[in-house]
């Protein structure tokens, strides 16, 4: 019997409208007799973090599932990856679940029953975003801009043609540009991204070769132009037919104006006047997939 997981423990919000107690309790139903499951419920916003920070502090054999969408899931991997050890999963109760859908290829049950069998865990990169005196990593995508707002605004909804259409429309009227210089150039931008897989809050598609464990991360930049020249732009995103660069080596900026900054979906404010450097972090997470 492999020891690589000797505990489950479910993070899960109790008030969500989700199916994240549900899930969480079917999971442990599914796993009875194989390896011990315990719920928790997080108590106030970043509590699922200090959670699977302190477990794994305490027996790094500890497999920290969140049962969530994206943003929870963001909590947990920045929480084990703070420990130094232990693993994260992601048992899919959200809107969106990009992370999950791009990649895990089975239930997580499955997967789990598996490693405790002796199966091998897997690995991914991470995304580290560093600026102002912060540190914190993404499992699936960082961005600033119009595409993560309005991916994010399509997210949270469920969506016929109409609704989709207003909310894009709104994100685009209320949007004013933002400027940052980057390798000695200013540029006005609408949408910077960075991705470590092949989509972006459920609709838009970043790129088909985009994997999670290749040691790189796509980046899309969408220069500022107008209003009809941005909403051109953002429908190419969505059917995946915007250029995307590929690299492993850092993309540092600074910005000029304070901006949000989004992470899995999770918004953290940077001030102006500060050096922004994103990285891959190379197989950085120890998972179940």
């Amino acid at each position: 019997m492999s020891t690589d997981i000797r505990r489950v423990v479910v993070v899960l919000n109790p008030n969500s409208t989700g199916d994240g107690p549900a899930n969480a309790e079917r999971l442990r139903a599914d796993l009875d007799g194989v390896v011990r499951v315990d719920l928790v419920e997080t108590e106030y916003a970043g509590h699922a973090e200090e959670i699977a920070r302190d477990t794994v502090r305490e027996d790094g054999g500890t497999l920290v599932v969140s049962a969530s969408g994206d943003g929870g899931y963001h909590e947990v991997v920045n929480g084990v990856v703070t420990a130094g050890r232990g693993l994260a999963a992601v048992l899919p109760s959200g809107n969106a679940n990009d992370h999950a859908s791009a990649t895990q290829d089975r239930p997580l049950a499955q997967a789990v029953r598996d490693v405790v069998a002796g199966a091998p865990t897997t690995r991914i990169d991470l995304l580290q975003v560093t600026g102002g005196g912060r540190s914190r990593v993404a499992h699936s995508y960082a961005g600033v801009g119009i595409t993560p707002v309005a991916a994010a605004a399509l997210n949270e909804h469920d969506l016929d043609a109409v609704k989709e259409s207003f909310l894009v429309v709104r994100a685009f009227w209320r949007y004013r540009p933002m400027t940052i210089t980057h390798e000695g150039r200013q540029i006005d931008l609408d949408s910077l991204v960075f991705a470590n897989i092949d989509r972006m809050a459920k609709y838009a598609q970043l790129s088909e070769e985009s994997a999670p464990d290749d040691g790189r991360y796509e980046t899309l930049l969408i220069p500022h132009r107008s209003k009809l020249r941005l909403l051109a732009d953002f429908t190419r995103v969505l059917r995946g037919k915007h250029p995307v660069t590929s690299r492993a080596e850092p993309f540092e900026f600074l910005t000029h104006s304070p901006m949000p900054l989004q992470l899995d979906g999770e918004v953290f404010h940077v001030d102006g006047g500060v050096d922004v450097t994103v990285r891959c972090l190379p197989l950085a997470l120890r998972t179940v997939a």
